[in-house]
């Protein structure tokens, strides 16, 4: 990343920070970042240093933490579509750019579940910096733990019955309202009650509820 999109970066920082850069304002600056400079640039948006060592012990069914690439994002928010009438749930959230990234862009209420206490502490600080009040993190299980949301966000975050754990919650949600679920990297086979959707993203899938 040069000079030049290093400088807008911080002045992006700046202005999020402020409340001036928010909805359309930030996506027509993103769309001015050269497509192979975009994570690099906004995770200097975001404050974002390099990626953070996972703790040791995880569960087996955990997946180490890898950070969902900005493409994938934009294609969840422009084609879900995603608005800002939207709870937008990250399960596996890690240091939160997915669900900073997505209330920056669409105005959203954001929250995130992760099972990483260091990475969850990291999206706290990152948003009490960017002044996000609106996006929030939880440390916890996202496989037990109670779910409550319209758009749900899965960056393979776990496998095997935690995965199986996560779709029955999902299952419950969608049965007291429609949800759509967005999967990056990971597709649900023979699930009835999920109706896949092509999107523009090899790796990313977006599914609707039909729970009737």
């Amino acid at each position: 990343m040069d000079a030049s999109l290093h400088k807008s970066a911080l002045t992006a920082r700046s202005d999020i920070a402020s409340g001036a850069l928010r909805g359309p304002a930030f996506f027509d600056l993103l769309m001015t970042v050269p497509l192979a400079d975009r994570d690099a640039w906004v995770d200097q948006v975001l404050g974002f240093e390099g990626v953070p060592d996972d703790v040791e012990g995880l569960p087996r069914e955990s997946v180490p933490y890898l950070p969902c690439g900005t493409e994938e994002i934009l294609a969840a928010v422009l084609e879900g579509p995603i608005a800002a009438s939207d709870e937008f749930v990250d399960l596996g959230s890690g240091t939160g750019r997915v669900a900073m990234l997505v209330h920056l862009l669409t105005g959203a209420r954001c929250s995130g579940i992760e099972l990483q206490q260091p990475l969850v502490q990291i999206a706290r600080d990152r948003c009490t910096e960017l002044q996000l009040t609106d996006v929030t993190f939880v440390h916890g299980d996202a496989s037990i733990s109670p779910l409550t949301g319209s758009v749900f966000f899965l960056y393979a975050p776990f496998t095997g019955e935690a995965l199986a754990r996560t779709l029955s919650h999902l299952k419950f949600v969608a049965a007291q309202q429609p949800i759509m679920i967005c999967a990056v990297g990971l597709e649900f086979h023979d699930v009835p009650w999920l109706l896949p959707r092509t999107t523009s993203s090899l790796s990313l899938t977006i599914y609707a509820s039909r729970v009737p």
